[in-house]
This record gives C-alpha cells, structure tokens and sequence, in this order.
C-alpha cells in the first residue's frame, strides 16, 4: 500500500519502522463540546486506514489523543461554573457516543494530556536543557530559529512565516521572536495548573502531542495523522520540538485529510455553519455520514449539504438491498455449485477494490467497484443462482463494506428489483437511448418509488 506523503509530496509505500507493527498517531479532538463533521471527516479516514491495513495482514498500533487541556476548555469552565476536568469527561462521554454512531473503533490509546504531565516536563526539560527553549516570566518558548528545518512540513520558509506573523506579540507573552512558541505557560488565576521546574502553569497545545507520541509509541512514528488544517502551525511545531528533543524525525510519514465545506463555505462558528455530528446522524443516521465521507478521496476538499447526505443514505440503501436480496434463499434454490462466471465476478470486485485502497487510499474507488458487484448481483440475481453463489457474492459485499466500516445490513433497503431497473435506466440514458430510459423510470414510479437526478447520482425514494 501507498500512502501520500505531506513532508516529501510523493506516495510513498507503508511499512512499519521494526518491520512487525505499523504505529499511527492521530490528532484527536479539543474536548470542550460535540464533534463537528469536519472533526469526523479526519476521523472516519484514519479509522478506514487501519482497518484495511489490518484487512491486508498488517499489525496496526493505533494512538489517538484527547487534548483536554486548552484555551476553549478553560473558557467553558468559568462560563459554566464547572471544572476543566468536568467540561473534558462530559466532552470525552460524548465523543464515544457520536465515535460509536460512525462505527469508529477505540484507539489501542486514548491518551489524555492531563495523564500525561511527567511526559511532557520531561521533554520541555530536554528542550530548556539544549538551548531549544528558553524561560521567562510568561513560560517556556521554543526558537524555531534553533532548527534549521523549520517549515519543511508546510513548505513555507522560516522568513516568510515570520514576514507573515507581522512582528506581533501577543498580549501576556515575552517571545524573542514572533514565530516561537509556547512548550510551557505560566500559571493564571482560574486555570488549572502543575508544577514544574519552570514554575507553576500548564503545557502549550503542540508539546502536548509530542510528548503524548513519544510515551506511548517512542520517538519515532511510523505514520502521524491529522486534519490539513493542523499542517501549520501545529505539526510544524511537532516536528521541531521533537527532533530537537530527541534527535530523530518525529514521523516517518504525515498523512492528512482535507478540508470540508459546508454549501461551498469553510465552516465558521460566525457564519452559523457549523454542523454537529449528533444532529446530522439524527436525520440521516451515522452510516449515511461515514459513507459520505469516504464518498471522496481523503486528500480532495468536499462540500456537506443536504444533497450529499441524501445520495449518500440512497447508496446505502441499495447496497442493503442488494445485500438483502441475496440473503433471501429460495427454498427451491439447492446449496449447488458456484458457476466460473459467479467466481469471477466476486474474484475481479475484490481485486479492484484493493488496487483502489493500495492506491493512497483510494475509497472512491474502493465505493465504485462495490457498487459495481450491486450492479452485476442485481442482473445475476434475474437467473436462478445457487444458494452457494448467492451467498459468494453476498459476503464478498459484507466483507469489502466491512473494511470500509459501512453497516449495510440495515431493514430500510430499497428492493433489488427497483435498483436493478434505475440501473438499467442509467444505462439507457448514458446510450441516449432516453425512450428505454423514460419507459424504465414509469416501471419505478408505478411500482411506489420516485426518482430525482442529481449531480451525485440518482436518489431512489419511496412514495
């Protein structure tokens, strides 16, 4: 399998570092409220990775955090009257519930930063200690100008993210520099805080990580994994302070989904668009949401609306349908042989869908060559198979949808017969042959279903 690299820009092949366990680290949510679709778009990605790796043969160990010390946290404390520890573990309770919806499965880890501490003075020490970081009244800074890699993973020199920043400081730091950052804040009134031996306070966001990586999986990672939008300055700043740390890249490969749009807009809280998760999955259910995200290739940027989403509960329901057609065995149908041309059919299904996953990730394509075995179950499904052809074909679609997460053995499917018409429809009109086409969707509509055509495909209701 291949993997794009974000800090080389090629596809590079998966292999893990001790030639045993490939170990992921994955930037997990800030816990101060539900998660948004964006969250579960890099999420549903990561999840779908190491399920195929594991799928191919592959041992995964999978790490993925809760940042449950921050900013946000703190501030939804006071507002609320609760503690930072209360605001994360109702946050945290919430987060497995909308994980479990997805159909994500636990990390191997679940680190948290408050259990992490020692960890992570530790690695500020080694920072202060070799001339990295320096202390002052405000905390421990980093000087970014002290490595002299700085802005590989970004592709922007150190100068022009300085030329960038404008010289501004914020209020209530002491950096020598703009672009260093906080490893270290000294504490304030009404914020939690620890000892250490640069003071009371509490560690800045990207040591979090670094140190949360380092304890549970060691200094270097096979894959570390996240949103495109944590590429600056977040794991820029990971890979600094660690290798200055350590002494060795902290990641082997970085791997990250991009953005998602909502109507075409970039999801802002002052906008009004930010979708949560809970109440998307309300409507549509949680594999509507993981199918529509896998729908696209993780690296492209996609737009959420009500189009996707119901597109995408459409294409579950004529996978289940197809799925469901195939487990209703004839009681006339003996077990009987399975025809070359049966084999075949799930031998070719398979083998495309796993050049299409060893290919970067592909699950657009892993989808499509799904979709394709519907479509020749359905037509197979006119002749008389054998209970043993139709249970090949039927676990061959459970066992690519599982890899993928996708829980298509749901009772609200649209019959294989309606299916098998809209495809034969498609058919017609990408003939031209709109005459079969029209005569097609009559049959659909006289049968209690509708149709409506749209950019993502044609959506198949019921009356």
């Amino acid at each position: 399998m291949k993997l794009y690299n974000t800090i080389t820009g090629e596809k590079e092949e998966v292999t893990p570092l001790d030639g045993k366990t490939l170990k992921i680290y994955v930037c997990g949510p800030t816990v101060y409220n539900l998660i948004h679709i964006g969250n579960a778009r890099t999420l549903v990605v990561f999840d779908t990775l190491r399920r195929y790796l594991k799928y191919r043969g592959q041992d995964v160990f999978y790490v993925q955090n809760f940042t449950d010390v921050d900013d946000k946290i703190i501030r939804k404390a006071n507002a609320t009257g609760q503690t930072a520890s209360e605001v994360a573990e109702a946050a945290i309770a919430d987060y497995f519930i909308d994980a479990e919806s997805l159909n994500i499965i636990k990390a191997d880890v679940h680190p948290k930063v408050t259990e992490t501490m020692d960890e992570i003075i530790s690695v500020v020490q080694s920072l202060v200690d070799s001339g990295h970081a320096y202390v002052n009244s405000t905390g421990v800074y980093f000087k970014v100008d002290s490595f002299r890699n700085y802005g590989s993973l970004s592709k922007m020199p150190l100068e022009a993210l300085r030329d960038n920043a404008g010289g501004r400081i914020p209020d209530g730091e002491e950096k020598n520099d703009p672009m260093d950052f906080a490893v270290w804040k000294t504490a304030k009134p009404g914020e939690p805080m620890w000892d250490s031996p640069f003071g009371a306070g509490r560690p800045g966001w990207h040591i979090e990580c670094s140190a949360m990586a380092r304890r549970y999986i060691g200094e270097t990672l096979d894959i570390h994994g996240g949103g495109a939008d944590l590429i600056f300055p977040h794991h820029e700043n990971e890979c600094a302070q660690s290798e200055c740390a350590n002494g060795k890249p902290l990641a082997r490969m970085w791997v990250h989904s991009a953005m998602l749009f909502i109507n075409n807009e970039k999801m802002a809280k002052s906008k009004g668009n930010f979708k949560l998760v809970r109440e998307i999955a309300e409507e549509y259910g949680g594999a509507a949401i993981r199918f529509m995200l896998l729908s696209a290739n993780y690296r492209s940027q996609m737009n959420f609306n009500c189009d996707v989403m119901d597109a995408a509960k459409n294409s579950l329901k004529r996978i289940s349908g197809s799925v469901a057609a195939l487990a209703a065995l004839d009681s006339e149908t003996d077990s009987g042989d399975i025809r070359p041309e049966v084999a075949e059919t799930a031998r070719v299904a398979k083998s495309v869908f796993i050049d299409a996953m060893d290919d970067d990730l592909n699950t657009a394509n892993g989808l499509a060559a799904i979709f394709d075995l519907v479509r020749q179950a359905n037509t197979l499904l006119s002749d008389k198979l054998s209970a043993s052809e139709r249970a090949l074909l039927k676990d061959t679609l459970l066992e690519l949808t599982g890899v993928l997460g996708l829980d298509v053995t749901t009772t609200d499917e649209i019959p294989s017969e309606i299916t098998l018409l809209a495809d034969k429809r498609a058919e017609a009109r990408q003939s031209r042959n709109f005459a079969l086409a029209d005569t097609l969707k009559k049959e659909i509509l006289d049968k209690g279903f509708t149709l409506e055509d749209t950019k993502q495909g044609t959506i198949i209701k019921k009356k």
